[in-house]
């Protein structure tokens, strides 16, 4: 019993039959997408979305790069998901590498802007953009990010996603801050736009059944607008 509980809990969900083609291309431009604009949050300066509080203030303290640990946290919490029987996707494990690359690329490749009217321009386009490659890559349907799945995979149990998204964004924001990550405006801007955007853009990027693929997203995009 215990391999055979082991192997299922090892195996990747299955890829879906239908349009596998389309499905890789707008996973890969959400990930990309999702990476270039949390780097223009981070280049902004004004405030980071929770789980990049906890990363840049890893990066502060511990050296590294914010990208490589969102890498590494990504797989933590994807140890998260043994108890709770979930399965990670093809773009599950894809999420966990290819998002903390391009944000070391990007924060590689361009300075922080000394204008102000250039950070916030930076602040806005990194949410709204955050908010489209969430769904791009929700809708893809080839599985669950580490932190939305570990959420998903709790409220299962018996409790309300809103709050127990709640209760672990706020852990993670209160780490990050103490280990010195940025919290400001852009951290209110995210907490208060992020969830109406993706109720939009889940389902309209959604390919396919919009409940198959996209159903857990969207409740936990209600509960980004909620709490």
């Amino acid at each position: 019993m215990v391999p055979r509980v082991s192997l299922y809990l090892l195996m990747l969900a299955p890829v879906p039959t239908d349009r596998r083609l389309r499905r890789t291309v707008q996973l890969s431009a959400g990930l990309v997408l999702y990476g270039v604009t949390a780097a223009m949050m981070v280049l902004a300066g004004l405030g980071l979305d929770p789980w990049d509080v906890l990363h840049q203030g890893l990066s502060r303290t511990f050296g590294l790069g914010i990208g490589t640990w969102a890498i590494l946290a990504s797989f933590v919490v994807l140890l998260g998901w043994l108890p709770l029987r979930q399965r990670p996707g093809a773009g599950t494990i894809a999420n966990a590498v290819v998002v903390g690359l391009v944000i070391d690329l990007t924060l590689a490749l361009f300075d922080p802007p000394q204008a102000t009217w250039a950070r916030v321009a930076l602040l806005v386009g990194g949410v709204a953009g955050n908010g489209v490659a969430t769904g791009l890559y929700s809708g893809a349907g080839l599985g669950a990010g580490a932190r939305d799945g570990l959420t998903t995979g709790i409220a299962a149990l018996g409790h309300s996603i809103r709050a127990v998204r709640t209760s672990i964004e706020a852990a993670v924001l209160v780490a990050g801050f103490l280990l010195g990550g940025t919290v400001g405006i852009g951290t209110v801007l995210y907490a208060l736009a992020i969830g109406p955007i993706t109720h939009r853009t889940i389902p309209a990027l959604a390919i396919g059944s919009r409940r198959d693929t996209s159903g857990r997203a969207l409740q936990l995009a209600a509960a980004s607008h909620k709490a």
